[in-house]
C-alpha cells in the first residue's frame, strides 16, 4: 500500500511499502489536488469558505510556505468551479446568441485546455517522469503550482469575461445581462493588452463573436428575414406598429457594434427592408408589384464569407454597398422606377410645401366657410368675437373642406386641356382629418435621434381650423420603401407651418375688400334732399362720422399694412428662396443634369398651369435618361439611380429645408406662433368692427333698431379689445425681426452654413453618410442646396421699415406704411 507524507521545503512524496506492482497507484494528496483544479469537489480543502486560504485546522503539519502553495491551488479550482457554473447558465439561459456562443468556446476551447493540461501533468506524474517526479519519488508541491501559475491570470481574466456578460445581482435588483455588441466592442478593447496569452484568449472569443453576429446579419441581407434565435439582441428591431399589416423596421443602436458605420447599418436597414417588402408582396400578390422571387447570388455569399475577423469597417461598408448595388441593379431597378420616385417627390413638393399656390388659397377659403358654417349653428354664435374659440369641429366638416378645394381646383380646369393626373392622383392620397391625441411619430423608443426631435414642439396644426388638422399622404407600396412614415409626419409639420403663414397673409389682404371699412358707403344723399336743411345737417354728420372713423382705422390700417409686409416678405423667402429652390436642386441632381437652363423659380407659390410646364419639360422616363449627360463612369451613373442613394438625398433635402425654415429654433416658432394668433384676433376684431357699425348705421339712418343689442357699447368694447391686440401685432413683429437677428448671430457665430447645419442633420438619419460617400462603389454624393441666409431677408425687412415702426429706432408706430 502507498503512504504519503508531507516533507518540509514545500516537497511532497510518496513511498512504496508492498511491491512493484502496486508503484504505479496515484497517491492521494496530489489526485485531490488535481480533482480540485478540475473543479470536482474534493475532501482536501472546504469548498464552504470564501477567502482563498488553507486553515489552520485542515492541516495542521503544513508549513506557511506550504499553506501559500495551496492557497494559489485553491483559488484556480475555485474559479475553475465558477467559471464552469456561469458559463454553463449563460449558455442554456442567455437570450443572446454572441453571449451564448462566447460562454460556450470559454467551456468548449480555454477551460478544455486547461483541463487537458492538468490530465498532462497527471499522465506525467504517473509517468514518472523527471520534470515532475525527483529521486525516492518525490512530487514537489512547487513544480505542480508553478505548472499551473499562468492559468491564474488567465482564469480570472475569463472571469471578468463571464462576468460582463452577465453581472453579478446586487440586493433585489433586476439581472440585466450583456447585449451582444457590447460584448463584441468589450472583446476588442480587451485584445489591446501586454499579455499575449490574454490577446490570443480575447482574439478567439472575439472571433467566435463575430461569427455569431456575421450569422445573424448574413439572414437579414441575404434573406431579409430577422435571425429566428436571439432576434432581441440584433440590432435590426421590427416596431409593434405596422402600416397597412405589413411589417416596420427599425435601428437600436444600443445593439449596434463599434465597428458598423451609420451609413453601413442604414444601407443593411435598407436592402433588408427592400428583401422583406418583396417576400411580403409576393405572398400576396398584389397587382402592379413585381412578384419575381428574390435570387440569393452567389456572389452576395462570397462578399459576407470574405470578410474575416476582427471585421473592418471598410471592408463591412464594401461589402454591403456591393450587395446593395446589386440588388438595385438586379430587383429595385424595376420596383421603384425613376419616374414613380418623382412623380411622387413632386406632389409632396406641390401641395404638401404648397408649391401649387391655388391648393392653399381653396383650402384656406373652404376651411374659413366651414367655421362660419359651425359657428352659426353652435352655441357660440352668441360668443363676443375676439374671445378665445371653442368650436368644436367635426370630422364631416374637415373631410368635406378638403373636398370642396379638390372640386374647386377640378373646375379651374379647362375641357381642351388634358386631365391632371397629378391632382387626381393627390385627391387619391392626401387626407386632412383631425390630429389624435396618439404620437404621429412612428418610431420606436430606441430608435437613433431623428430629426423629428429636433423639430421645434410648437404646433401649427390648429390654425386652419380651431381643431388640430394634418394634411397627410398615404404612401402606397413599394414606394414606403423610399419614402418613409417620420418623412410624411415632418412634411405634414411643414405643411401647416406654411399653410398657417399663408393663411394669415390671406385674411390680412382680404380685409382690404371689404368696401365699407375703406370708404363711404353706400353714396351720400345727392339733390333735392340734400338740398334742404335736414338732408345738409344729415350729409355733414355722416362726414364727420365717417372722418372720425377714418382717423380711428388709420392705426389700424397701418399696422395691417406693415403685417401683411412682413408675412409677405418672410411666406416669399420661404417659398421661393427655400422651398422651390431646394426642390429644383435636388429635381436636377436626380435627373442628372448638370445645367442650369431651368428658369429660376419665383418668390411665390406656382400655379397649375406653372406646374404643367415645369412637369412636362423636367419629367423624364427612364428609356429618356441620356448617358450622355452624366460624366462619371458608368458605375456611378448607376449609383445615381440607386434607392437607398435616393433615399438618403431625399433625407437631406428635408434636413436642409427643416433647417432652412427656421423650424429648428423655438423662439422663433414660438414668436411665429403667437404672432399668427394675433393676426387671427386682429382680424376677427376688425371684421366685427364692421358688422357693429354697419347695424349702427342702419339704426341711425334708417331706423332699425334692435332693443336685444347695445351697439355703441359693443363698438367701445370692441375698440378697445382692438387697440390692445393692435399692440400685441405690433410688439410681435418686433420680437419676430429680433428673433432672425439673433439666428443671423448664432450661425454666424458657429461658422457654419446652411449646407454644414443640413449634413449636421442628416447624420441623424440611418443611412446617412459621415464620411465623403464618392469613395463608397456606385455611390452618388448629395450635397443640399445652400439657400439663403437669413441676412438676405433681414435685408428686406429692414428696407421696408426705414419708414415703419417697427425697427429698432423708433416706437412712432405704423402710420408711415400709408
Amino acid at each position: 500500500m502507498c503512504r504519503f507524507e508531507f516533507v518540509g521545503r514545500g516537497l511532497l512524496y510518496w513511498q512504496r511499502k508492498n511491491g512493484p506492482t502496486e508503484r504505479r497507484n496515484f497517491p492521494r494528496m496530489l489526485h485531490e489536488i488535481l480533482l480540485s483544479l478540475s473543479g470536482q469537489p474534493s475532501l482536501l480543502f472546504r469548498t464552504q469558505r470564501k477567502e482563498n486560504s488553507v486553515a489552520q485546522d485542515d492541516f495542521p503539519l503544513l508549513s506557511p510556505p506550504e499553506k501559500a502553495l495551496l492557497a494559489s491551488v485553491v483559488h484556480l479550482s475555485r474559479l475553475h468551479a465558477q467559471l464552469r457554473k456561469y458559463a454553463s447558465d449563460i449558455s442554456s439561459a442567455s437570450p443572446s446568441v454572441i453571449c451564448r456562443s462566447v460562454s460556450t468556446a470559454v467551456i468548449g476551447t480555454h477551460l478544455g485546455e486547461f483541463q487537458k493540461k492538468i490530465l498532462e501533468v497527471e499522465r506525467a506524474i504517473l509517468a514518472e517522469d523527471s520534470g515532475y517526479v525527483g529521486g525516492y519519488g518525490i512530487v514537489p508541491l512547487s513544480t505542480i503550482v508553478g505548472e499551473f501559475a499562468p492559468w491564474t491570470r488567465r482564469m480570472e481574466w475569463l472571469w471578468t469575461i463571464i462576468r460582463f456578460i452577465q453581472p453579478e445581482r446586487k440586493n433585489t435588483e433586476p439581472l440585466h445581462g450583456s447585449t451582444g455588441a457590447a460584448l463584441i466592442d468589450h472583446l476588442r478593447t480587451e485584445a489591446q493588452t501586454g499579455y499575449l496569452d490574454i490577446k490570443d484568449m480575447a482574439l478567439q472569443l472575439a472571433t467566435t463573436a463575430e461569427t455569431a453576429w456575421m450569422k445573424q446579419l448574413s439572414m437579414w441581407l441575404l434573406y431579409g428575414n430577422l435571425p429566428i434565435y436571439g432576434k432581441e439582441d440584433f440590432f435590426i428591431q421590427e416596431d409593434t406598429e405596422k402600416e397597412n399589416d405589413e411589417a416596420q423596421f427599425s435601428i437600436n443602436v444600443r445593439l449596434l457594434p463599434n465597428f458598423v458605420t451609420a451609413q453601413t447599418a442604414g444601407s443593411i436597414l435598407f436592402i433588408g427592408k427592400s428583401l422583406n417588402h418583396i417576400r411580403a408582396k409576393r405572398k400576396t400578390s398584389i397587382a402592379g408589384t413585381s412578384t419575381a422571387p428574390v435570387t440569393l447570388y452567389r456572389e452576395h455569399i462570397e462578399q459576407l464569407a470574405g470578410l474575416k475577423s476582427p471585421i473592418s469597417p471598410s471592408k463591412l461598408t464594401t461589402a454591403v454597398d456591393s450587395i446593395r448595388l446589386s440588388l438595385s441593379q438586379s430587383t429595385l431597378s424595376k420596383l421603384l422606377p425613376l419616374p414613380k420616385i418623382l412623380e411622387i417627390l413632386t406632389l409632396l413638393h406641390n401641395f404638401l410645401l404648397l408649391g401649387r399656390g391655388e391648393f392653399a388659397v381653396a383650402l384656406v377659403a373652404h376651411a374659413d366657410s366651414r367655421i362660419e358654417e359651425s359657428r352659426r349653428r353652435g352655441p357660440s354664435a352668441t360668443r363676443p368675437l375676439g374671445k378665445p374659440d371653442v368650436l368644436t369641429v367635426k370630422e364631416g366638416d374637415v373631410t368635406a373642406a378638403l373636398a370642396e378645394a379638390w372640386a374647386e381646383l377640378f373646375s379651374l380646369e379647362k375641357e381642351e386641356d388634358p386631365a391632371d393626373e397629378e391632382l387626381e392622383l393627390a385627391r387619391d392620397l392626401l387626407s386632412l382629418s383631425i390630429s389624435g391625441r396618439k404620437s404621429g411619430r412612428p418610431m420606436t423608443p430606441a430608435q437613433t435621434p431623428n430629426l423629428l426631435s429636433k423639430i421645434s414642439k410648437v404646433s401649427f396644426e390648429d390654425l386652419l381650423f380651431p381643431t388640430p388638422t394634418t394634411l397627410t399622404s398615404h404612401i402606397r407600396a413599394p414606394l414606403d420603401l423610399f419614402i418613409s412614415s417620420s418623412d410624411i409626419v415632418i412634411y405634414s409639420k411643414i405643411h401647416s407651418y406654411l399653410l398657417g403663414i399663408r393663411r394669415a397673409q390671406i385674411r390680412l389682404g382680404d380685409l382690404w375688400k371689404r368696401t365699407p371699412l375703406r370708404r363711404n358707403y353706400p353714396t351720400p344723399w345727392g339733390p333735392p334732399r340734400s338740398n334742404s336743411i335736414f338732408g345738409q345737417a344729415k350729409l355733414k354728420a355722416r362726414r364727420d362720422r365717417d372722418n372720425a372713423r377714418v382717423r380711428q382705422m388709420r392705426h389700424i390700417w397701418a399696422t395691417g399694412s406693415a403685417c401683411l409686409f412682413m408675412l409677405s416678405e418672410i411666406g416669399g423667402f420661404f417659398q421661393g428662396d427655400v422651398v422651390n429652390e431646394s426642390w429644383q436642386h435636388l429635381r436636377q441632381w436626380i435627373e442628372g443634369s448638370s445645367s442650369s437652363t431651368a428658369s429660376a423659380p419665383g418668390s411665390r407659390p406656382g400655379t397649375a398651369s406653372s406646374s404643367k410646364s415645369q412637369h412636362s419639360s423636367k419629367t423624364v422616363s427612364p428609356n429618356q435618361i441620356p448617358t450622355r449627360d452624366f460624366p462619371e463612369s458608368g458605375q456611378q451613373t448607376m449609383g445615381r439611380h440607386d434607392p437607398e442613394a435616393l433615399t438618403v438625398a431625399h433625407r437631406r433635402h428635408l434636413s436642409s429645408l427643416v433647417q432652412s425654415l427656421f423650424l429648428t429654433e423655438l423662439p422663433f416658432t414660438n414668436t411665429m406662433r403667437g404672432l399668427l394668433t394675433n393676426i387671427d384676433r386682429f382680424v376677427a376684431l376688425v371684421i366685427r368692427l364692421e358688422t357693429i357699425q354697419r347695424n349702427m348705421d342702419l339704426e341711425t339712418d334708417e331706423g332699425v333698431e334692435d332693443a336685444l343689442v347695445d351697439y355703441a357699447q359693443e363698438e367701445r368694447d370692441v375698440w378697445e379689445e382692438l387697440r390692445t391686440t393692435r399692440n400685441d401685432v405690433e410688439t410681435g413683429i418686433k420680437n419676430l425681426v429680433g428673433t432672425l437677428r439673433d439666428i443671423d448671430d448664432s450661425r454666424s457665430g458657429e461658422g457654419k452654413g446652411p449646407v454644414e447645419l443640413a449634413t449636421n442633420f442628416g447624420h441623424m438619419w440611418p443611412g446617412s453618410r459621415h464620411v465623403d460617400d464618392s469613395t463608397s462603389p456606385g455611390f452618388s454624393h448629395y450635397v443640399p442646396h445652400k439657400a439663403a441666409g437669413v441676412d438676405r431677408l433681414l435685408m428686406k425687412l429692414d428696407f421696408g421699415s426705414l419708414r415703419s415702426g417697427f425697427g429698432h429706432e423708433t416706437n412712432v408706430g405704423f402710420a408711415g406704411m400709408l
